[in-house]
């Protein structure tokens, strides 16, 4: 599609942001599936669902523009989401350490759909479609809070690696104490003299 005009970005963006989401409506079951924590299981669960709302947000803007739902291929999403992929299947990785990859690469999806949603409804503004600017914005505001979501899995997470090196380097330390050897009667022997 050649743009000639804002409405023609405004088009084109959409179209990207539709097709990002419908790929993270695939993928989000398979890194839930791949995460141990409950809590991150949970946190993709929730957004999936919220994905979906966004697919149906994005179908409400198409409907407002009077054009068909249709996406252009995001090939940014598309390599997010085998980043993911590649994450969510590490099986060598220790179990905290594959869930930090998830929510690693799944920052980044929200990390690029902030942006994009903030430049759509940007676009919007700029042309008075204030409905459409609207609905990208409850879109963004979502994204916003599920990046902060993960954040606070993570830091979880990484509190509980930390406790499990504290609990190792107290072992390698106690380990590495001399060790006191008693002898029967030592301690009488002792007691006498003094």
């Amino acid at each position: 599609m050649s743009m000639t005009t804002l409405e023609d970005l405004l088009v084109e963006q959409i179209r990207d942001l539709y097709d990002a989401e419908k790929q993270l409506v695939r993928a989000l079951p398979k890194m839930a599936e791949a995460a141990t924590s409950e809590d991150l299981q949970e946190g993709i669960r929730s957004h999936l669902e919220e994905t979906k709302n966004q697919v149906s947000r994005l179908e409400r803007i198409f409907e407002e523009l009077e054009i068909p739902a249709k996406g252009k291929a995001c090939k940014a999403m598309r390599g997010l989401v085998e980043e993911g992929a590649e994450a969510a299947s590490d099986e060598k990785s220790e179990e905290p350490l594959t869930d930090l990859a998830i929510i690693a690469s799944a920052q980044r999806v929200e990390h690029y759909e902030i942006s994009a949603y903030g430049t759509a409804r940007a676009i919007a503004t700029q042309l008075g479609k204030e409905n459409i600017a609207s609905l990208l914005e409850e879109t963004e505001e979502e994204e916003k809070a599920a990046d902060v979501k993960l954040t606070e899995i993570a830091e979880d997470l990484m509190g509980q690696i930390g406790e499990g090196k504290d609990a190792e380097e107290e072992v390698e330390v106690e380990e590495k104490l001399p060790r006191k050897t008693t002898q029967p009667g030592a301690g009488t022997r002792r007691a006498a003299r003094g």
